[in-house]
């Protein structure tokens, strides 16, 4: 699979190290990649206004939050127009409780990935926002019983 971005094997290490801690000094950073802070701190401000970066974030524990209701709502909507699907879409920024969004092919049109801090406050969720979404046809949704792999998004 050609890659869309020119990275070599410096840019590479960098993306690996960040993707571990994000929060790594540049000094740092650079002493793990094998080159000096100043170029190190030019490819990574390479990487982020490429896009290729996007930002960093701190991870949570969500149940030490009182976050513990994990849920995946898959959506079908009645039509799938282009204007259809943007609103669907749209409408997701509205609610808190959707952490993620997907558009996808298959029996589903969206999947949603939930946290919500009890189990009724996400069945009224379901019930009073979702089901009650204009276009929407169905909604099956999983509870999650337990995390068993969290890893960072490339393998790199």
């Amino acid at each position: 699979m050609p890659l869309k971005a020119d990275l070599d094997e410096i840019d590479w290490k960098i993306l690996k190290q960040l993707q571990d801690n994000g929060r790594i000094t540049n000094v740092e950073l650079a002493e793990r990649v094998g080159i000096s802070a100043p170029p190190c701190l030019r490819r990574v401000r390479k990487l982020e206004e490429s896009g290729i970066i996007q930002g960093y974030r701190a991870i949570l524990n969500g149940s030490i939050l009182g976050q513990d209701i994990v849920a995946f709502c898959m959506i079908r909507l009645h039509r799938q127009s282009d204007a259809d699907l943007k609103s669907f879409a749209e409408k997701t920024n509205s609610w808190t409780i959707v952490r993620r969004a997907w558009m996808v092919s298959g029996e589903s049109d969206f999947l949603l990935h939930c946290v919500a801090s009890d189990i009724s406050i996400f069945q009224n969720f379901v019930i009073e926002d979702l089901t009650s979404t204009p276009n929407v046809d169905s909604v099956r949704t999983s509870l999650t019983i337990r995390s068993v792999k969290n890893e960072p998004l490339m393998v790199l």
